[in-house]
């Protein structure tokens, strides 16, 4: 279950209230031992695993002379628990890296950091290396694969050190890249990103266990792809740095230039035969938490359009364009009337002015839309479904247009500083760790 910590101070009205609802059943309802309770079976030695897409693929537990669970992400350790509890005594071991562990009994759970790469990472991707390795033809290797393995898997290839991939990580992060092109770059620095774990664990049948934190659930982005076909080159990675013109260490530049001239071993291409014995199967998504938060909001006589579970770009901007809709509701009673709530999902960036302060794109979106909102019959909310919005210790935000001085707001954007406003106005959204990723939720409650 998930807790808001300052519930009470939230909760000032019913709007609030509903918002909070929202949050909490799209979290909980994404959480691996909700969605593999929904999605996974084993009955008479077969292991059943229904896709997102409704399809079933079947793996029969005889056939295989060992079982071995490997993996890493902020929700890695909760979704090999529950596949504890599904394989039973058919699992052998395996290891995976987590920030948030959940006490699994068979499987060895590692920590790891996040979103910067840490030594303990990199002793955990050793590791989960060490499993991969040892399974043979004869074996199965479920990879429980979730949002944050990107940087908590962090398996540093070459001469590359974890000082340089820290380096680069950071640039990355702050210069407001896309995903996408954030991991072309750390999966051509990487000896486990873009299908290389598959490489590893070949010629082991793999099955893929995915919780998506990526817009339009792209196996070969979320958590870099360990098991997935990487459709990007060395060449990709360089076109990256140089676009946001990146300062980068020059074992990181040098060694993904000698990549591009083909002295080191490019990622899994998309076709390659040791993928015949991979399948990928995505289990939840930010689609997951979506509907749970519609549903809530359906219930308690809130009319729920659902925009998109795909929004991107710049969070202060992609706030204002979420405001103006929701004030067009309030206004006008379309594209819906009020009661009304508007909701999101994707993920947005902030792109670093200068000497910033502190805060993250949730809590960025929640003040920029405050801030440009008119009415005080809108109550804004996002949050960062893993708990960790940025780099602190809040999920993310509630607020509407009266609980922050336009002034104060718009000058608290321009050095990404949403935190220490909005704490003051008591309007941060604080669970701590949730167990899982599926990225951003936004909820503007529209008041009749």
């Amino acid at each position: 279950m998930v807790t808001i910590e300052n519930r009470d101070a939230l909760e000032r009205t019913d709007a609030h209230a509903v918002a909070l609802e929202c949050i909490v059943a799209g979290i909980e309802a994404a959480h691996p031992e909700r969605i593999v309770a929904e999605s996974i079976s084993t009955r008479e030695g077969v292991l059943a695993v229904a896709g997102a897409e409704g399809d079933v693929t079947e793996y029969e537990l005889d056939r295989y002379e060992d079982v071995y669970v490997v993996g890493g992400g902020n929700a890695a350790g909760h979704l090999a628990r529950a596949i504890e509890d599904a394989l039973g005594d058919a699992l052998a071991g395996g290891v995976v890296v987590t920030d948030d562990p959940a006490g699994t009994s068979v499987v060895e759970e590692h920590l790891g950091d996040h979103p910067i790469p840490s030594e303990d990472g990199v002793a955990g991707a050793r590791r989960v290396l060490e499993v991969a390795d040892r399974a043979g033809e004869d074996d199965l290797v479920v990879a429980c694969i979730t949002g944050g393995g990107s940087a908590l898997l962090p398996a540093p290839a070459g001469s590359i050190s974890l000082a340089d991939l820290q380096s680069v990580t950071e640039s990355l992060l702050e210069c407001g890249a896309s995903i996408d092109e954030i991991n072309a770059v750390r999966k051509h620095c990487s000896s486990i990103k873009g299908g290389q774990l598959a490489r590893r664990a070949a010629p082991a049948t793999v099955a893929t266990l995915a919780i998506s934190d990526v817009v339009g659930d792209r196996l070969d982005v979320i958590a870099s792809g360990p098991t997935a076909p990487d459709p990007t080159a060395y060449a990709d990675a360089l076109e990256v740095l140089e676009r946001y013109e990146l300062s980068v260490p020059e074992t990181v530049s040098a060694y993904l230039e000698a990549g591009d001239r083909g002295e080191h071993p490019e990622t899994v291409a998309p076709g390659d035969p040791l993928l015949e014995s991979v399948r990928v199967h995505v289990l939840g998504s930010g689609r997951t938490a979506l509907e749970a938060a519609r549903e809530v909001a359906a219930d308690r006589g809130y009319e729920p359009l659902v925009l998109s579970s795909r929004v991107r770009g710049e969070a202060s901007e992609s706030a204002i364009t979420h405001a103006a809709i929701a004030e067009e509701c309030a206004e006008t009673g379309d594209p819906i009337s009020p009661p009304a709530a508007v909701l999101s999902g994707g993920e947005t960036t902030v792109t670093l002015a200068g000497d910033h302060g502190s805060g993250g794109p949730n809590q960025e979106f929640v003040l920029s839309g405050a801030v440009e909102l008119e009415s005080d019959a809108v109550v804004v909310a996002s949050v960062d479904t893993d708990g960790i919005d940025g780099a602190t210790d809040a999920a993310g935000a509630i607020a509407t247009a009266a609980d922050v001085s336009r002034t104060e707001g718009r000058r608290a954007l321009a050095t990404n500083d949403a935190l220490p406003i909005l704490e003051s106005a008591e309007t941060i959204v604080r669970t701590g760790p949730t167990g899982t990723n599926v990225n951003d939720l936004r909820i503007l409650v529209v008041e009749d």
